[in-house]
């Protein structure tokens, strides 16, 4: 029997290292990942100031996942109902199971030249594209722009802004949203402390705009083209070229067929209480511990031949107490109704990134982040 994990990011990596533990030693658990390497996600945009944070957020999967068999590929195609996965090295994985933890691509809207101008934030050479752009504009003088306000958009904004001041540079840093307010998806309290964090750290934030295009000089708004030096796009989030670019919805069961599940940003979830959920790290984490229970229990079933029907499975319930976002030096933490800014927000925000490090046994990694977000 074999039990296929794709993708090695916050999701695969929680139902991977489950299953390793809940699995007989005579079933085959195979992660199949494009990188070979799990991202602490929340925490590149980092990297865009400290290059070194690189190297902590970044963690072999061989180093987490002991007993899992581990392929470094890339995923072509998930074939659900024949269970089957097809590599671009033309190799083809069967499964018994599968959990689709593929994550999520940028969503670019068919904006004309966006993507062939912009950089995105999803890998480490993003980050580092972006910083490289950055300090090219910090030695002349000019404007970045940001695409999108959505927390992403947010705390890269927040680290080019810190990165201008701390060079003491002539740069402008412009972050763009469509909507009325940044974070617009967020509660009323947290947008407005996230506006304040970012009006503090210099960020130019214009609301309200509709971005129609780009070129290698401008992104062409409703009325007008702004004019940039360097752009970066964190406009959304569409599905993996692997999934046809779609993210299926899945229920609380997180079921995409019988045999194969869908978890993270790999899919639109709704939960046992019918409430759509928001994509996030800790959302994907909570996710992947539902399903892994369900599919040890669909495995121990069928190898005990108990019969036609599957036993009862869990149902996913979306129960997160809160959301943090750095801005710069700054960081807003909502813990319930209270929101939360300065140091304490900071300290919040550090030991989130620390404890998934901990949690997966990257323990040195995690001493390192610790030195790098609270120095």
């Amino acid at each position: 029997m074999r039990v296929l994990v794709l993708g090695g990011g916050y999701a695969g990596v929680t139902v991977a290292r489950r299953l390793e533990r809940s699995l007989p030693d005579s079933v085959d658990l195979v992660v199949v990942d494009d990188s070979g390497t799990h991202l602490v996600q929340h925490e590149l945009h980092r990297v865009i100031r400290r290059p070194a944070v690189a190297d902590a957020i970044a963690v072999p999967l061989d180093e987490v996942l002991p007993r899992a068999d581990v392929v470094t590929a890339r995923v072509d195609e998930v074939d659900a109902d024949g269970r089957r996965v097809a590599l671009e090295s033309g190799d083809v994985l069967d499964y018994d199971f599968a959990v689709v933890c593929l994550g999520a691509s940028t969503a670019f809207h068919g904006l004309p030249g966006v993507r062939e101008n912009a950089t995105p934030l999803k890998r480490r050479r993003h980050a580092e594209r972006i910083r490289a752009d950055a300090l090219g504009v910090c030695a002349s003088g000019g404007r970045i722009v940001v695409g999108g306000a959505g927390l992403s958009g947010v705390q890269t904004a927040g680290e080019l802004a810190a990165l201008a001041d701390e060079r003491d540079a002539d740069a402008e840093v412009v972050l763009l949203e469509r909507l009325d307010d940044v974070a617009p998806s967020f509660p009323a309290n947290f947008r407005a402390a996230l506006a304040d964090e970012l009006d503090a750290a210099g960020v130019d934030v214009r609301t309200n705009v509709r971005v129609t295009g780009a070129d290698a000089d401008g992104v062409h708004l409703d009325d007008g083209t702004l004019p940039y030096d360097a752009f970066v796009w964190t406009g959304g989030i569409t599905g993996t070229d692997a999934m046809d670019g779609d993210r299926p919805s899945v229920r609380s069961d997180l079921r995409v067929a019988r045999k194969t599940f869908a978890v993270g940003d790999a899919a639109r979830v709704v939960d046992a209480d019918g409430e759509a959920v928001p994509a996030s790290a800790a959302t994907a984490i909570g996710e992947a511990r539902t399903v892994a229970e369900n599919v040890a229990r669909l495995v121990e079933h069928e190898r005990a031949g108990s019969g036609a029907f599957d036993p009862r499975l869990d149902s996913y319930r979306f129960d997160v107490p809160g959301w943090v976002v750095s801005v710069g030096d700054g960081a807003v933490a909502q813990l319930g109704p209270a929101v939360l800014r300065g140091t304490a927000a900071k300290t919040v925000k550090a030991s989130i990134g620390v404890g998934h490090l901990g949690s997966i046994g990257a323990v040195q990694r995690a001493v390192k982040l610790v030195e790098e977000e609270l120095p």
